[in-house]
C-alpha cells in the first residue's frame, strides 16, 4: 500500500508540477506569476460578466420582490 502512495506522490512532484517547478526557477518576475496574472484575469472577466447578467435581470423587472413573495416571510 505504501508503494500506491509513494507512486501518486511521484506522479504529482515529477510530472504534473514539472511546468510549475519550471517557473519557480525563472530570474523573470513577470514570467514566473504569468499563471497567476492568467488566472487573475479570467477571475475578473468573470466577475465583470457575472454583475452585467445580474444588472440585466434586475433592470428586467420580472422579479417578484414584495415582502409577501414567500411564505415564510
Amino acid at each position: 500500500m505504501t508503494s500506491f502512495f509513494e507512486g501518486i506522490g511521484d506522479l504529482f512532484v515529477n510530472h504534473l508540477f514539472w511546468p510549475l517547478d519550471q517557473l519557480r526557477h525563472m530570474h523573470s518576475w513577470w514570467g514566473a506569476n504569468f499563471i497567476n496574472w492568467t488566472l487573475a484575469a479570467i477571475g475578473f472577466a468573470a466577475f465583470i460578466y457575472w454583475m452585467l447578467q445580474l444588472k440585466k435581470f434586475s433592470d428586467n423587472d420580472e422579479e417578484d420582490k414584495s415582502v409577501s413573495s414567500h411564505s415564510y416571510l
